[in-house]
């Protein structure tokens, strides 16, 4: 595991195309936002954790797949 410490307004980079960035430090609260690709879904661990345990992965990717197609739908997927 790699430790790093970033105080508020930095970021760190994982591979070219994920950012993390600690937006504010609140506390013992740290808000972090993820810059992250369409298609690199990204979870709290405790979501993640529960998809995993309870459901077919390919199933999992055709919902995230879905939700995603909603977002960058112009009428932001409203029926």
């Amino acid at each position: 595991m790699l430790v790093l410490t970033r105080k508020s307004n930095q970021s760190i980079m994982v591979g070219d195309d994920i950012e993390i960035s600690v937006l504010a430090i609140m506390g013992e609260k740290v808000r972090i936002g993820i810059e992250a690709p369409r298609s690199v879904p990204v979870f709290r661990k405790e979501v993640y954790v529960e998809i995993q345990q309870g459901r077919d992965p390919n199933e999992d990717r055709k919902q995230v797949d879905e939700a995603l197609g909603q977002l960058s739908s112009p009428d932001g997927g409203a029926k």
